[in-house]
Order: C-alpha cells, then structure tokens, then sequence
C-alpha cells in the first residue's frame, strides 16, 4: 500500500515540471542559492522510493520587502528561518516566523510568502523533490 502511494506521488510529480516551464509565479527581490543536491537511497524499507527523489537544500533571500505570489511547491520540506522575519500566508491564515523558526510545508497548499521588514530574510529550504527535477521548486496552484 505505502509503495503504491509513493510510485503514484512519483508519477503525478513527474508532468509537474513542465507546468513550471510553462507559467510563473509572481516574485520580487528573491534570490536562491542550492546548497546541496543528493539523490535518497537507504535502507531496504526504503526500496520503493531508492532512486526515485532526491532532497535539496536551498538557502533563499528575500530582500526587504520582498513578496512571493501565491505557490505551491514541487514536494514537501522543512523551512528554517536563519534571519530576518517572514510573513507567511495559507488558507487564509497569517504567521510570522522569526530568525530561529522553522516549519514544514506539504507542497500542496496554496501560499505567499513576504518580508515586510527593512532587514533581510534568509530561509533554508529542505525538500524531497522527483530525483530528475532541475528547476525551481515554486509553481502556480493548480485551478
């Protein structure tokens, strides 16, 4: 079962890269920077996903005043907050995260991110992304 919802994620995460080439998303005074790119191998429990996805580690700047249009992600990740404040929007609902914060994302949601300070924002972005992915990892929601 566990195997059969993985290879189907897989599957439905393969097409979403070309939607990214296809449409943007809305971002102002935002630079990234990958870190560290590995593709995930382990253990035998983990057999079903071996060679299917890879975890990258991008450290993002939003410069002051910085906004990211609504998204989604290409897979779900850890954020850590290294500096500076973010505004984070989803469903509706608002959170500040401080230098510090961290939090997950499931990559489905729908959400903005913003730096509503004079200060710099720098995130680390831990995600699980398709093992061929090459571009970024924000795309437009889907309708």
């Amino acid at each position: 079962m566990m195997r059969s919802a993985l290879l189907l994620v897989a599957a439905l995460l393969s097409g979403a890269d070309r939607l990214a080439a296809q449409e943007a998303v809305e971002a102002r005074g935002i630079t990234p920077s990958i870190k560290l790119e590995e593709t995930v191998y382990g253990h035998m429990d983990m057999e079903a996903i071996n060679g299917k996805f890879k975890m990258r580690a991008t450290e993002v700047t939003f410069a002051p005043g910085a906004y990211l249009g609504v998204h989604h992600h290409v897979g779900p990740g850890v954020r850590y907050v290294l500096s500076g404040e973010l505004t984070f929007t989803e469903g509706g609902n608002v959170t500040v995260y401080h230098a510090g914060d961290y939090f997950f994302e499931t990559g489905n949601l729908a959400h903005t991110a913003e730096n509503k300070t004079d200060q710099p924002l720098r995130i680390l972005f831990v995600e699980l992304l398709p093992r061929d992915w090459t571009g970024p990892t924000v795309i437009p929601p889907k309708p």
